[in-house]
């Protein structure tokens, strides 16, 4: 047997659309075990304990990849982050049944052959990296292959969520963007990638409330979260450094110092009771895995 614990992520941190991620202390949890025969999961919503749980398919990828066919299998999973809530709960099944295949068959993949099919299967990197090698991650897709970089964030900062207890799917959130973008707002945001790089790298967190605003996916994905630019606002007034959507949403994620306590009890007066508000810190660890007898 072998357990695989995988973080939750945050992608974009505002205009790094599908390039940046950061993981999260909020973990999903795999048991993996080969039997002798059959399919079993349990700690799951039965209506995915079958062959069409995201864990066990992102398991027959990496079999069939590797040439490795097992008599049997039994996941039990213990997750923690939300589903479809940009926490990166997908990227968390597909990248803890690529692992638990790979122990299983005895590792004949490296971690970045892991990391290469899990985002295969994801479909881009910015949630997969992060999750894997955990810490502030740079990723991008070269000619089919990951080309990523961790980058090292001072302390002094931390996580607050807001997140609603309504799901947005990654899906409906890309269908509503534009298939083209201007000149203008290319340009925006890639000033901004580079002074949101530039500012966690050295700890210019005071710049921050600038580095993190967006063009590209956030105008549109907003008109789909109630109240969501009201929301934003308040954020801003109650003085987090920055706030943006956290991947496709429909969390939203404020950075505040890590002296601030004042900032939760602000917000908490001004939104509603759909709103699960949870405080987190960055994963630098990434993947953890450990073997059971």
């Amino acid at each position: 047997m072998i357990k695989v614990k995988v973080p939750g992520t945050s992608a974009n941190i505002g205009p790094g659309f599908d390039a940046l991620g950061l993981a999260l202390n909020i973990y999903n949890s795999f048991i993996f075990e080969e039997i002798d025969k059959g399919l079993e999961i349990s700690g799951c919503n039965k209506a995915f304990a079958n062959k069409n749980n995201l864990v066990y398919k992102s398991m027959l990828r990496t079999f069939d990849k590797i040439g490795y066919s097992p008599k049997g299998i039994r996941i039990d999973m213990s997750t923690d982050i939300p589903i479809s809530r940009g926490l990166g709960s997908s990227a968390s099944c597909i990248l803890g049944g690529v692992i638990g295949a790979n122990h299983l068959a005895g590792e004949p993949l490296s971690k970045d052959e892991v990391l290469e099919l899990a985002t295969e299967i994801e479909g881009h990197p910015d949630n997969i990296a992060p999750a894997l090698f955990g810490g502030f991650v740079v990723s991008v897709m070269e000619n089919k292959r990951v080309i990523y970089n961790n980058i090292h964030i001072p302390k002094g900062i931390k996580f607050i969520a807001l997140i609603p207890d309504f799901t947005l799917s990654t899906k409906e959130a890309r269908a509503v963007l534009p298939s083209t973008v201007s000149y203008k707002d290319a340009i925006y945001n890639v000033g901004r990638v580079s002074l949101l790089l530039s500012a966690l790298s050295n700890g210019r967190f005071d710049l921050l409330k600038y580095a993190v605003n967006d063009t590209l996916h956030e105008q549109y994905r907003g008109k789909l979260i109630p109240n969501y630019f009201n929301i934003v606002n308040k954020c801003r007034e109650a003085g987090c450094l920055g706030v943006f959507l956290s991947g496709a949403g429909s969390t939203i994620m404020t950075i505040i110092d890590n002296n601030d306590n004042e900032f939760k009890d602000k917000i908490n007066e001004f939104i509603d009771d759909i709103w699960d508000i949870r405080e987190f810190e960055l994963d630098l660890g990434g993947v953890s895995i450990q073997r059971m007898y």
